[in-house]
């Protein structure tokens, strides 16, 4: 007697990024999403990778725990100026002061990505490293482009789905949607290895 295939685990979103959430809409699965209780401070001396690696883990972690069954989708981004990790910066003048120190400058975006399944044993994490040139910007360009945008939820306040790619001479990555929020190439590929079929 054939056996009946298990049904697919339950997918879940570590975030309450409508960014992440927009993204993993693209691939057409069902998905639920949670906000995990993590603590985002970096450790001393901790390099920007090394930290958006850290926390997205952290977060697929913290929500598998409660949730043992399903497979949960974390993601971390972190800017990377000369070795320093640029966050969030949450209101107009940490906003402002990233860009004037970034202008002219190339900046890595990692962004991390976790997969875990605390019942299957699954635990996947990668990183997209995204290398953006900023041309040289004015005060006054700064000024227009956070009023217009306010990307103040955004890692290095570089909205680059918005009006932040005009503040851009260049973007190098293999993985072209890491630089919003989400690999979804890396992503794909770990839904795969967990045994979701992808298209």
């Amino acid at each position: 007697m054939p056996q009946t295939p298990a049904p697919p685990r339950p997918l879940i979103l570590a975030s309450t990024s409508r960014y992440r959430r927009e993204l993993l809409e693209r691939l057409r699965l069902p998905f639920d999403v949670a906000a995990p209780q993590v603590d985002e401070t970096p450790l001393p001396g901790e390099a920007p990778r090394a930290l958006a690696l850290r926390l997205a883990l952290a977060k697929a972690q913290a929500v598998a725990k409660q949730r043992r069954g399903a497979l949960v989708i974390g993601s971390d981004q972190v800017a990377d100026l000369n070795g320093a990790s640029l966050g969030k910066p949450g209101d107009h003048e940490r906003a402002a002061r990233q860009l004037r120190q970034m202008s002219g400058q190339t900046v890595i975006f990692q962004t991390a990505v976790a997969m875990v399944c605390a019942d299957a044993g699954v635990e996947q994490v990668d990183v997209a490293p995204v290398r953006v040139r900023f041309r040289a910007l004015h005060d006054a360009e700064i000024e227009r482009y956070l009023r217009a945008e306010q990307p103040y939820d955004c890692a290095g306040s570089a909205k680059s789905e918005g009006l932040g790619i005009s503040l851009l001479d260049a973007i190098d990555s293999d993985d072209p949607t890491a630089l919003i929020g989400l690999p979804l190439i890396r992503t794909c590929r770990m839904l795969r290895a967990a045994g979701v079929e992808l298209p």
